[in-house]
């Protein structure tokens, strides 16, 4: 009897162990200043962070890597900004999925038409998606409450743009997870020379504004763990990058660190990154 009972618990153990264990898959389905979307996946539950491209397109690039939007579950906001909202409302009220945002965003910021489907969510909080759980946290950027997400099942995933620096959250997730999508938003040398207004210039570089290629890879080269798998450059602009710079950069500044060799790839506004399982 005793045996039975052990072996059963044994089972349950194992199953546990398996269940929590499940890769998650990424995929970025678009990412840059016309348009951000991130996809997570565990066992068929799925999350989207951020919906700046319309609905059609959602589904659209789903279909390219072969998933459904009825996996969606809930669809998690990091600020205003139309390039990380533009189709959550026509998404979210075609397939009832669930809106997560800030208390501070959704008393400023329409969201979506449905009430009913915008919840809010804290900082440093826990949500639980299926086997999922994600975080948001704060960052800096010129946004109402801009924050970031980690998406975790045992493996942990950190979806991090639109950050002024590497703030102290920043870095605490950097030093913790398999796989990052990290903001590499320009070449300094590029916004420089480039066509933008001098106050446009200033606010890119500023606390409030976005990383750029070497501020992004020496916080990886810094903090990053031994373990981190994956990195998906993300948030490139079309106007002060390029995606071949982008990887070159980091490429050769990440190699200074044996013990470090994570797959390198640079997401795009046109197509959805291969799906990488974490």
């Amino acid at each position: 009897m005793i045996n039975k009972v052990y072996n059963s618990l044994n089972t349950i153990n194992h199953k546990f162990l398996y269940y929590k264990k499940r890769k998650m898959e990424l995929s970025v389905l678009s990412s840059g200043s016309s348009g951000n979307c991130f996809y997570i996946e565990n066992d068929k539950n799925a999350v989207l962070i951020d919906c700046g491209i319309s609905c059609k397109q959602i589904v659209e690039r789903l279909g390219v890597i072969n998933k459904k939007p009825e996996n969606i579950k809930a669809v998690f906001i990091t600020h205003e900004h139309s390039d990380h909202i533009k189709g959550v409302d026509v998404f979210a009220r075609n397939f009832n999925v669930p809106v997560f945002a800030t208390k501070k965003l959704i008393n400023e910021k329409f969201l979506c038409s449905k009430s009913e489907l915008i919840n809010e969510l804290s900082l440093n909080e826990t949500n639980s998606i299926g086997n999922m759980e994600i975080e948001a946290f704060s960052k800096s950027h010129k946004a109402i409450e801009p924050v970031f997400f980690t998406i975790s099942n045992g493996k942990k995933i950190s979806v991090i743009t639109d950050a002024g620096f590497a703030c102290n959250n920043i870095i605490k997730h950097v030093s913790d997870s398999d796989c990052l999508c990290l903001e590499s938003n320009h070449d300094l040398k590029m916004l420089e020379e480039g066509p933008y207004p001098w106050h446009l210039k200033k606010w890119i570089k500023s606390n409030i504004g976005h990383l750029s290629n070497n501020q992004a890879s020496l916080c990886v080269l810094e903090h990053a763990p031994h373990r981190l798998k994956n990195i998906v450059l993300s948030h490139l602009s079309e106007t002060n990058n390029a995606p071949e710079l982008a990887h070159r950069t980091f490429s050769s500044l990440i190699k200074e660190r044996k013990d470090l060799t994570p797959k390198v790839i640079v997401s795009s506004r046109f197509m959805p990154t291969s799906v990488l399982r974490v």
